[in-house]
């Protein structure tokens, strides 16, 4: 079960493993959104996004000999980093299965965090079952990406730190993809703040989790065409989405061209690279998507691993 206390648990344990990334604001920013906001920016964190904190908490909790075993990971590129990273940081065999159009330059900090690659097919094989093979076959232990407590509360931490730098917040916002980083970082606010709202954030094309909520039950969509390749999950996790669906005032969804802007806007005002997965969030504020209500808000910045080929495309981007 996830609760404040496996979090504050997790806070302790990856303390000096991970960074405590700074909170920043923007007056332009503000200005554009009509709302005064509260960046938590995780595309600061190691190895360039959020997963570094529950990848660390989980693999610091193996057993002897679960690290003698070795662990494996299946991701879109930002999980796998921070297996890697964490495994190596440990002296452990890491595995990572990536999707063959997983970008580049999450492939190659893998590579140089000295993980073992497998690459599997997103449109044709099944990422999970393709992940269970090998650690069966290789007696490998599965770091999940998101559906794991541990996981989850290492996410968390994100939420703690922000609610204790920024405690009168009127609401939060976390993109969200399988769900461990808004079912962590919810709970942590709203134990902390329970008036808090608190939104999960999607893009159109791979809204899951919205389907999954309104219909109240896990839904399987198609593999989504969005930029944010992070936000490609095609279901909600077994174990996050019980808590997304208690903590969730609303899952918002923003447009690619939504999170194609407010990259652009962060790049060249505010000096900042966000990925497209981890800019979610920050669009939905910027596109002016939130409850009225919302004046004072947190933003989790999740990640800013881009590729050189996709910050091309949005740099040159005309409109």
């Amino acid at each position: 079960m996830l609760t404040l206390e496996l979090i504050k648990e997790a806070a302790a344990r990856i303390a000096g493993r991970v960074h405590r990334t700074p909170v920043m604001t923007s007056r332009s920013f503000n200005e554009v959104a009509g709302r005064e906001v509260f960046f938590k920016c995780e595309n600061l964190q190691r190895a360039g996004a959020f997963k570094a904190r529950g990848a660390t908490n989980k693999i610091l909790a193996l057993t002897d000999d679960e690290k003698r075993r070795g662990v494996i990971a299946v991701s879109s590129g930002n999980h796998a980093q921070a297996v890697a990273l964490a495994a190596r940081e440990a002296g452990i065999r890491a595995v990572v299965c990536i999707p063959d159009d997983a970008p580049k330059m999450k492939v190659a900090g893998m590579r140089s965090y000295g993980a073992d690659i497998r690459v599997f097919d997103r449109q044709k094989d099944d990422r999970d079952a393709f992940g269970r093979e090998i650690a069966e076959r290789e007696g490998l232990v599965m770091i999940p990406a998101y559906d794991d407590y541990l996981i989850m509360a290492g996410q968390g931490t994100c939420g703690l730190e922000l609610l204790e730098e920024v405690p009168d917040l009127d609401c939060v916002l976390t993109p969200c993809s399988g769900g461990g980083l808004f079912a962590g970082v919810s709970t942590a606010a709203k134990s902390i703040k329970p008036s808090i709202k608190c939104f999960a954030v999607e893009p159109e094309t791979a809204n899951d989790t919205q389907q999954s909520v309104a219909k109240g039950e896990r839904v399987k969509i198609p593999p989504p065409p969005t930029i944010a390749d992070g936000l490609r999950v095609q279901t909600p996790g077994a174990l996050t989405f019980p808590i997304t669906r208690a903590n969730a005032d609303e899952v918002l969804t923003v447009s690619d061209e939504e999170i194609i802007s407010v990259i652009r806007f962060m790049l060249f005002r505010m000096k900042l690279l966000v990925e497209p997965s981890g800019a979610a969030a920050a669009a939905a504020v910027f596109a002016g998507v939130i409850p009225n209500g919302c004046k004072r808000i947190g933003v989790v910045l999740s990640g800013g691993n881009i590729d050189g080929d996709m910050l091309c495309r949005v740099v040159i981007r005309e409109h």
